[in-house]
């Protein structure tokens, strides 16, 4: 209980010095690994329902031949994949600004040094830090939860086009 309560102070000391962008970084990087777990779960669980369902669906049919019998298995292909990929676009996204905010933390920190060195001279050091500090750490923040989304985000893309394949595959049209 103690560790816990020690590691809370600590990550919202590190949330503090980065300032509220830091707090923007910290929201951002939160929702895009909700949308990364669900589409983790989804294709666990009720995708492979589904994708049973439709294949189920589609050896029950007695015509799968004809032109109208590939317009359906072209349909629920479609169906099956956009329901695997939905959510990734939106986590990619989230992806792409957390270095953008980590960006944008770094011109706060720097516009909080030129303040300092604006009223106070180059006499302040420990002023100055202050703002070179929440420059960095936002930076850090910002690029360490993008890399903390790319890997899991290119997995997911790259496990819905296989998915789309094995369907394809599995949809015989003989």
């Amino acid at each position: 209980m103690e560790t816990l309560r020690y590691t809370t102070e600590r990550v919202l000391a590190f949330i503090e010095q980065g300032g509220d962008v830091q707090w923007a970084i910290l929201l951002t990087t939160c929702v895009m690994w909700v949308l990364i777990v669900e589409r983790c779960l989804y294709s666990l669980l009720p995708h492979r329902r589904r994708r049973q369902a439709a294949l189920d669906a589609w050896f029950a049919r007695s015509d799968r031949s004809s032109w109208y019998a590939r317009q359906v298995r072209s349909m629920i292909i479609s169906q099956l994949y956009h329901g695997l990929y939905a959510g990734i676009p939106m986590a990619r996204t989230l992806v792409a600004i957390c270095p953008l905010l980590g960006l944008l933390g770094t011109v706060v920190g720097m516009i909080h040094v030129f303040d300092v060195m604006n009223l106070s001279g180059n006499g302040n050091p420990r002023a100055l830090a202050a703002g070179v500090s929440q420059a960095t750490i936002t930076t850090m923040a910002g690029m360490v939860a993008a890399l903390s989304g790319v890997f899991i985000t290119t997995q997911l893309e790259r496990h819905a086009s296989n998915e789309r394949r094995r369907l394809e595959d599995a949809l015989s049209t003989a």
